[in-house]
């Protein structure tokens, strides 16, 4: 496994990913509108297994959490995951968080965060066997968790 940048030549496949129906994710092409608007902060990725590509991971890297409250909190993590429908449960996922805290830990953060919809099939349990927490915090109707690395 590994992460490749989005490049000319493999973007029709990023915005061509598929996930399962069930999952409430983004698609990666907002994922790649929200990376061009914030540039400074996002980190995206694809997640390839040899020559296919399984999944696309972006994170956000010492972006500003909430300037209005406290202008030093910068925070980093997973922004957005999308692992293709029929790339699910083979670790991809957990791949791909894991080289984002590596990522994390190389620019000298500790702690990852990640929000969800605390819901019925969505992502908490995956989160949580990694070894994210919830901090309490909400972010809109998004639950924060945090893994400090």
């Amino acid at each position: 496994m590994r992460l490749e940048v989005i490049t000319p030549q493999n973007y029709e496949a990023a915005l061509a990913l598929s996930v399962h129906p069930d999952h409430l994710v983004e698609p990666v092409v907002k994922s790649l509108a929200e990376a061009y608007v914030f540039q400074d902060y996002a980190w995206p990725r694809l997640v390839y297994v040899d020559d296919r590509l399984v999944g696309f991971v972006m994170a956000f890297l010492g972006i500003p959490w909430a300037p209005e409250r406290d202008p030093r909190d910068r925070r980093s993590g997973i922004w957005r995951l999308n692992i293709a429908a029929d790339a699910q449960g083979k670790g991809y996922g957990r791949f791909a968080v894991e080289a984002v805290c590596q990522e994390i830990r190389d620019r000298g953060g500790y702690q990852a965060f990640v929000t969800y919809e605390p819901r019925a099939g969505g992502p908490e349990a995956f989160y949580f066997k990694l070894g994210f927490r919830p901090t309490g915090e909400r972010s809109g109707s998004q639950t924060v968790a945090v893994l400090g690395l």
